[in-house]
């Protein structure tokens, strides 16, 4: 649905993006990291029309930008990092006004607009005035006056900055739920939200790219161990019986046990987070819980970033 090709954008002779070529297909979420300086912001612009590049090429559902580049906004909803919003406004009017503005008949966009608030899970503010809203609503709403035209491609610049836990987990929703019509780019630095959000991961660095894939694709690139949070019942005890001698169990951190269910991280020896499940079952123990450690996704971009600065 996205390609592309020898991305590259200078600022008077310093280059912000350098040579980017990738490809994303319809209807995957994709989350974009970079480092401040890294390139993202610029290339963000370019693939939402509101750059040129200074060579290269980008082609959305088959429309190229330097060919047709209102044909190709037309394609993209875009939210910047500070929602594009006029606060005097009710919610209803504001999208109901933007989907105009994006070239929609008045009937089309009546017609769409109840969906697109449930869609957003704005529609118990539809008639409040966007100033008295929260910042988790007005997050909300600028996703809504970004997808009201139904864009094959949404982006969405740090759409979770600033939330709130509950705020998180409902903005979290919302995006698992656009790629349904469309295909999203997601930049984060909340890189556990990548994580639980996307498909698959660019990484940029310097303004080139330097990794993509899923996150355990890219975790596969590191030479590191990998750390897993564990939740078992049977106590600790137990769990240095069964995995205390094992040589690809690097690492193992018991943390407060809660009548006989105990915490504990490992470190491993390559990914064998099956094997371990399996060890820990055979020693009669309750698998609760088992998955990747909360820095991890944090580990594989800063060693990534680390390497292309090398």
């Amino acid at each position: 649905m996205i390609e592309v090709r020898g991305l590259t954008r200078y600022y008077g002779d310093h280059p912000a993006a350098v040579d980017l070529s990738f490809t994303i297909s319809s209807n995957e979420v994709v989350g974009f990291l970079g480092l401040n300086g890294a390139g993202k912001s610029t290339t963000l612009k370019i693939l939402a029309g509101l750059l040129l590049p200074s060579a290269g090429s980008v082609r959305i559902g088959g429309v190229d930008l330097l060919e047709a580049p209102d044909s190709l906004r037309a394609r993209i909803g875009f939210l910047p990092e500070e929602p594009p919003l006029y606060r005097d406004m009710r919610v209803s009017d504001f999208i109901q006004y933007v989907g105009q503005l994006k070239g929609m008949p008045k009937a089309e966009v009546l017609a769409r607009l109840p969906g697109v608030l449930k869609q957003c899970n704005i529609a118990d503010v539809a008639d409040r005035v966007i100033s008295e809203l929260s910042l988790g609503y007005r997050k909300r709403v600028g996703i809504a006056q970004a997808i009201i035209h139904k864009p094959q491609l949404v982006i969405l610049d740090e759409p979770i900055s600033g939330l709130d836990p509950r705020q998180i987990r409902e903005m979290r929703d919302v995006i698992v739920g656009l790629k349904r019509d469309s295909t999203v780019l997601v930049s984060s630095h909340i890189l556990p939200e990548i994580s639980q959000t996307c498909d698959r991961i660019l990484v940029l660095a310097g303004g080139r790219l330097v990794a993509e894939g899923t996150e355990e694709e890219l975790a596969s690139r590191m030479t590191s161990s990998n750390r897993v949070q564990v939740s078992v019942r049977g106590g600790g005890d137990a769990v240095k019986a069964a995995l205390g001698g094992l040589a690809w169990v690097t690492q193992l951190e018991l943390h407060a046990q809660h009548g006989d269910v105990v915490s504990f991280n490992a470190t491993l020896d390559g990914d064998r987070r099956e094997e371990l499940a399996a060890t820990l079952v055979k020693a009669g123990l309750g698998l609760r819980r088992l998955d990747a450690a909360s820095g991890e996704l944090e580990e594989i971009f800063l060693n990534l970033t680390k390497e292309a600065r090398a």
